[in-house]
Parts: C-alpha cells; structure tokens; sequence
C-alpha cells in the first residue's frame, strides 16, 4: 500500500523513518536529517530538502554513501547480495540478462572505474523515463563518464543517487509522473523524423522545410488536434499553430466573442546532431496543459496559442528566428533568395513544401489583442543540475551579435615557403579565436564562440589560403555585448593587416537582450513555489523565441533541468518525466492564477 504526504508529516519520527527506508542505499541518515523539516509541501519539496542535507555533508560522508552502492557488474552482483530495490532497479534495465562478452565488459569498466576514481559507478539504470536504460546505453555512459574529471564524477555519482532517489520515493508513495511520461514520449516521436545522412546515423538534424522538418510538423499538428485544440494549421512560414477557445466560445453554435490571447511556444528544428528537448519541450509542455483542460471540459476567460515555430536554429538558411520574427513582421524578403548548401533557394523550398508565400506579411500578430508570451525551455546548461534544481525562472535573455566570415591569405607550398613569408588564413582565424575567449572572459559574463572554422578544399601540405569563420558573441545587456564586439572587430582588423591577410564578413543576427517582464516572472515565480521549490532565478545565456515576441509584448520564460551535465546542441541533452511532469503542473498553475485574475 502506498504512503501519502499526509501520513508522512503526521508520523512519528520512528515510523516516519521507516517510510522513507531504502532510500538511499544503506544510508538512513539522509532520510532522518531531512524529516526535521517536516512538514513537507510535495514530495518535490521532500526531493529538495534531501539533496540539500547530502549536499552539506562532508565529502567522507558522501564518499560512504556513493560506496555503499553495489557495483554494476562486480562481486555484488554475483553474489545477489543487493537490497531489493537495486536488484528490481537492475534487472529493469536488463543487466541480470547480460551475454558474458557484455558481462566481461561491465567488469572491465568496473575495474578500471574504481582504479580511476575509488568510488564505484552510479548510474540511475531506470532512467529518464523510468522504464530502465538497455545494456548498450549503460555501457556506453560507463565508457563516456570514465573520462570525467574526478571532482566532477563525484558530483556526478551524487546526482545519480538523487535520481535513483527519486524513482524509490515515487515508487513508495505511488506517484507517477504521467503528463511527464505523456510529454517525453511525444519527444521520443517526434525525434524519429531527422534529415537524411543523420537519420541513418541514428542522429536527429530537422533543418527548415526539409521532409523530415514537414513530417515533423504533421506529427505536432497531428498531437494538437488529438489533444483536443480547436484550430490547428500550418502557416506560410511553417509554423505550426494551435489555438484553444477561451470560455465564450460554445462549441454547439460554434460562436464566440472576442478575447484577449496567451501564445506561447517554441521550435521544432534542430541543430545539426543535437538533442531532443531543445525548443521541442516548449511546445509539448503546453499542448499536455491544454489536453487537460479539453480533458475536464474546461475553458479559460482567454485564448491560449500554442505555436511551434519552424526555425530558431538558422540551419539551413541565415535567416534565424524566421518563425517567430514573422509574427511580429521582421520577415525578410530578401531571405527567399538565399540558397542553402545544394543550391535550393529559401524560395523555392517554401514553394515545394506548399507554403502560401503571399501570405508572409498577413502572419504579423497585433499585440494588443494578446496578454503576453511565455515559454518553456530546456536549461542548456549546467546551473539547474548542479544545484539539484528542476526548474529555474528565467530573469533575462542575453543579447547576441552573430557574423559570418572569411580570411583570405596566399595558398602555398608547406614545405618551400619560409615561415615569415606565409599569408596563412587559418592561422588569422586561429589568433582570432584566442582573443575571443580572452576577451570575453575579461567581463566575467559575456561568452565569445568562433563555433564554424574551415579550410575550404584544405591539403596537409599548402598553407590555408583560404579559412571561413563565423562569430557568436553574447552580453547580458546591449551595451556590454556592442563593447565586446567593438573589441572584436578592431582585432580582426589589426590580424589581418599584420599577417597581411584580408577578410569578408557580415553580420547575420543582431538580437537584443530581452529582460523578463516582472509581472510575468513573478507569475512564473509563484507557480514554482506553488510545487514546493525554492524559487531560482537566472539569465539565460542562449537565445530563445521569445527574444522576438520580446519586441512586441510581455514575455518571461521558464527553465527545465538538463542533465548530462546540461549539455545542450548535443546528443546527450537530456532531462527526465519527472522535471517534465513538474514543468506542465507550473504552467497549469500559471494558467489557472491568469485565469483568477
């Protein structure tokens, strides 16, 4: 029989002790330290109070803990001396089925794992989802995190632990993360559509208009008419758009009148090989809230407008944002002219997917018919897991400045052209590249990435005549962010007239920084504290959507934790049901506090 909150805030020490045994492996003291805080608002906040009392503990207790655990393939296994919980949590993900090479491998790992670390490996084998990783996917995260530095395993085995914690607490309360298992398994969907040469790598790439970013599309549009939206289309950038009636509508005489709107949202392609979560959460999380709204037959006193956008990455085309600069009219024209890799126009691919491109300016949003814009999106970085926090209130976005860029030197002989002789390309892109990262460091907060750099048709033995670049430059304000690219600009002046080399180049993205509007960051604000988390406010460093909306209307945004150490634009990005369950239940308390308004 399940326990409820209840019951563990009205129990006895004793007995409040013994519901929570077997949390953490043959470490009660956690579990005990935590109960003085009692009484606990959600099992979330329980969740919080927990990591907090591992997170005050002396490294020797920590240490303890992570070697209290049973190793994966080692004498512990053989000997079935686990608890009960470890040997459910293991045979779920398949490892008491192991073929000796896969076995042999494990304790190989192992091994070298303990002779590396001193610790044994931690890794929660149920998973995101729950439903337990396979042997392939332990093993090849045993390999991945063998190249870890120390001090961040440690953290790393400590993370796991809270996540094995996690799934044991549910398991004693009954909980189930469901609209958190509904949203992870549109992603795991979703992300079956990549553009070919990654769908056979097994990689997922949706750049725009390409037949895996319509497909992806189809299935969105397809997962807002199930959920029971009232219009759902496709608009003339692409752009996936759901809407859902607020309560003046009657559904038998189909009339309603007039009511203000709240879009929210976020995109659907993909950088090249990235991850399933980015932008994608910010659409599903809305669609969840809005099923169970159709669900229970309610309605709210406004629209809500549920938009995937079709491009935010800027992929395929220089032209980032198209989707949501569209709605608030910064389509340009001169994009349709751009081509993309194989010569296809922006133009012409619009005309194959069925696109209505006449109809680009009619797509422009009047503001005054909306009460703001909020978005929901993955961290993309490593704050929200290194503090054990599900979720994060998003106080600003930073500005950016893009370019992209060429050097243009002398193709040479390697071997006959002295070193002081050499007009090298790549090597003026080289120098630049050091004194962004210098500079931007300089300000503590700004970050300078030169992520392209190519040789084009490059040889081991010519000097790079040639060597194409791009430049993503970010502040948290506009001033700071104009400074740093000040100093860029005049450094790459000065390297090219030392090394006597010339360059193009030409700005692609000017965004400004988007600071929350307070009173939607404090809505934002109250619906995570409803959930029984502290309130975590912070900058995001990545731009968003709503940096466009931005320019027109209130927006603010919320944060989801990645795992993974929140690496994002990567396979790896990741997050779990259960942060996920959290983020639809803060919009839905988000929704219903507008709603009493």
């Amino acid at each position: 029989m399940a326990y409820t909150l209840d019951q563990l805030n009205t129990a006895s020490p004793d007995e409040a002790q013994r519901m929570l045994d077997g949390l953490y492996e043959h470490t009660p003291w956690i579990a005990a330290e935590a109960l003085k805080q009692r009484p606990f608002r959600s099992l979330a906040h329980l969740k919080h109070v927990m990591t907090q009392v591992l997170a005050r503990a002396d490294q020797d207790a920590q240490l303890a803990l992570i070697r209290a655990h049973p190793e994966l393939a080692g004498k512990a296994m053989v000997a079935k001396t686990l608890t009960a919980e470890s040997t459910n949590e293991q045979g779920k993900a398949g490892l008491t089925e192991c073929t000796p090479d896969e076995f042999a491998r494990i304790q190989k790992l192992n091994a070298d794992y303990n002779a590396r670390f001193g610790f044994p490996f931690i890794l929660a084998v149920r998973g995101p989802r729950g439903a337990g990783l396979n042997k392939q996917q332990i093993i090849d995260t045993f390999a991945r995190r063998l190249a870890n530095h120390p001090d961040f395993e440690l953290a790393e085995a400590l993370r796991n632990i809270h996540r094995i914690v996690e799934i044991r607490l549910a398991d004693k309360f009954g909980v189930e993360p469901t609209l958190g298992n509904d949203v992870w398994d549109w992603h795991e969907k979703l992300a079956l559509h990549s553009d070919p040469g990654f769908a056979e790598a097994g990689q997922l790439t949706v750049t725009y208009l390409t037949d895996a970013h319509r497909a992806a599309a189809a299935f969105i549009a397809q997962t807002m008419r199930e959920a029971g939206f009232d219009e759902v289309g496709i608009d003339a950038v692409g752009n996936v758009v759901g809407r859902y009636y607020s309560d003046s509508y009657s559904r038998s005489t189909g009339e309603r009148r007039s009511a203000k709107t709240l879009m929210t949202g976020s995109h659907y392609d993909t950088v090249r090989n990235g991850g399933k979560y980015d932008g994608r959460l910010g659409i599903f999380v809305p669609i969840a809230c809005v099923r169970e709204l159709h669900r229970a037959g309610r309605r709210l006193p406004f629209d809500v407008e549920v938009i995937g956008f079709a491009e935010e990455e800027g992929q395929r085309y220089k032209a980032t944002f198209l989707g949501s600069g569209a709605l608030i009219g910064q389509f340009n024209p001169d994009w349709l002219d751009q081509q993309d890799a194989d010569g296809v126009t922006m133009r012409d691919a619009m005309q194959h997917a069925g696109l209505a491109i006449d109809d680009i300016p009619r797509l422009q949003r009047n503001p005054k018919d909306y009460l703001g814009f909020i978005e929901v999106h993955i961290e993309q970085g490593p704050v929200l897991n290194e503090l054990n926090l599900p979720l994060g209130v998003v106080t600003s976005i930073n500005g950016s400045i893009r370019f992209v860029g060429e050097f243009i030197g002398q193709a040479s002989h390697a071997g006959t052209t002295p070193m002081d002789r050499r007009r090298d390309a790549a090597c003026a892109a080289a120098e630049l590249a050091l004194y962004l990262e210098a500079r931007a460091a300089q300000d503590g907060d700004s970050v300078a990435t030169m992520g392209l750099l190519n040789v084009p048709n490059g040889s081991i033995n010519v000097v790079p005549g040639r060597c194409a670049f791009s430049l993503d430059l970010r502040a948290p304000n506009d001033a700071q962010r104009d400074a740093l690219a000040a100093d860029v600009l005049e450094k790459l002046q000065q390297i090219s007239v030392r090394r006597g080399v010339t360059y193009t180049l030409e700005e692609t993205l000017r965004a400004s920084a988007a600071p929350s509007d307070p009173a939607w960051q404090q809505r934002w604000e109250r619906a995570v504290e409803s959930l029984g988390l502290p309130i975590f406010r912070m900058p995001s460093g990545a731009g968003h959507d709503a940096m466009k909306l931005h320019e027109v209307m209130p927006q603010a945004m919320l944060f989801v934790r990645g795992e993974n150490a929140g690496i994002s634009h990567n396979p790896l990005e990741s997050t779990n049901a259960e942060d996920m369950d959290l983020a639809v239940r803060a919009m839905q308390r988000l929704l219903e506090d507008l709603a009493a308004e």
